[in-house]
């Protein structure tokens, strides 16, 4: 015997609810320890001299700034220490906001490789302790 279409749908959906509610726990579980012991995707090795340029070429600090410093009203921080690069990768390729995608034939996955290896020899800026001026009364 053959349930009606909309009672089989909703003994389908039924069944999955049943076993996402089973699975969810143990999954959570996997993926915290999955998460916990993952360590982030190294970048492939890149040249930070051609990055400065690709980086300057492609127009880069008009929003991020020269050395990756971001503004509030242009755009985030990206460097020194910028973002694990899957995900540098991914914020240029399908980015959110107001960043245009960049796709391959703009700039090449070896472009990026360049470019991340700049934002990842940036030295990081001075702690604004020592730093007279911001400290005088």
């Amino acid at each position: 015997m053959r349930l009606p279409r909309k009672s089989r749908h909703i003994w389908m959906e039924s069944l999955l609810l049943a076993i996402i509610a089973i699975a969810t726990p143990k999954a959570i579980q996997v993926m915290a320890q999955d998460s916990a012991s993952a360590k982030p995707a190294a970048a492939p090795a890149g040249n930070a001299e051609i990055g400065k340029l690709i980086y300057k070429k492609m127009g880069c600090p008009d929003c991020h700034g020269y050395v990756g410093q971001g503004a509030t009203r242009t755009g985030p921080r990206i460097g020194p220490n910028p973002v694990p690069f899957p995900e540098f990768v991914r914020a240029h390729r399908k980015p959110s906001g107001q960043m245009p995608p960049y796709s391959s034939r703009i700039i090449s996955d070896r472009e990026l490789i360049d470019v991340y290896a700049f934002l990842s020899s940036l030295p990081e800026p001075p702690n604004p302790d020592v730093i007279p001026l911001l400290n005088s009364k």
